[in-house]
């Protein structure tokens, strides 16, 4: 798979943007595809000027990520979605990127593994609801929002920390590893269908018969949340289930 990248930002100048993707494509090369199988690398691309979702006239491979300086109306720090003709697509927003925090690096890192895992944003997987773990949802295959408040860095550059395959066993098998950094949080690694502090997930709720995004009760994710409210994913994901 190839992600055209496409640097529409007057905050960050092209050599900078090629920085950052030799440390992603590293990142899907060598942590990504490692736990994956899946081949992906990022490529950046001229600007073409038209700016219509519809068709992407700036795409030049499977896939394209926008780096911009400012959201676009109800979307906030970065996310990805499928237009009319099935192409995926996503932003990256260097000031909401800031009001994080964080490096707009570490958005285009998730950005980019998310797009990578779930191309159409139709992937999902049955698990435990956070609130009744006796009843099944079904989760979003999004594999950097249960971690999204951790990083690190790949030739100095700031990357997103991601869930691996086995996250998405209800089973917890003793010597296996549910996110590619692993660290722990009160004496305790990231658990199969669960959050680190700063993350959060979605899931398709059969009973509501809705998509619902859920937000722990930590200060880290409900200050993400609220600086990220009403991203694109979510509103996408809602309006494919109406």
């Amino acid at each position: 798979m190839l992600i055209s990248v496409v640097n529409r930002s007057r905050q960050v100048p092209d050599n900078e943007i090629l920085d950052v993707i030799r440390a992603i494509n590293r990142q899907l090369q060598e942590d990504f595809k490692a736990f994956w199988h899946i081949d992906v690398r990022m490529r950046l691309e001229g600007v073409h000027g038209d700016d219509c979702l519809q068709w992407l006239p700036d795409l030049r491979g499977d896939a394209v990520l926008f780096v911009e300086d400012h959201p676009r109306g109800k979307e906030a720090g970065g996310y990805h979605a499928v237009n009319e003709r099935g192409i995926p697509y996503g932003f990256v927003y260097v000031d909401t990127a800031k009001k994080l925090g964080e490096h707009w690096s570490r958005t285009l890192s998730h950005e980019a593994l998310e797009i990578a895992a779930d191309p159409e944003c139709n992937r999902l997987a049955e698990g435990p609801h956070p609130e009744d773990p006796q009843r099944s949802v079904f989760h979003w295959i999004e594999i950097c929002d249960p971690v999204q408040g951790e990083s690190y860095t790949i030739d100095g550059v700031e990357v997103s920390n991601f869930v691996l395959p086995h996250y998405y066993t209800r089973g917890e098998e003793r010597g296996m590893r549910n996110d590619f950094m692993n660290q722990s949080h009160m004496f305790q690694t990231l658990q199969s269908f669960g959050v680190n502090p700063g993350g959060y997930f979605g899931f398709y709720d059969p009973v509501l018969q809705a998509h619902v995004s859920w937000v722990p009760d930590d200060a880290l994710s409900q200050a993400r949340a609220q600086t990220k409210q009403g991203t694109g994913r979510t509103t996408t994901r809602k309006e494919r289930s109406a």
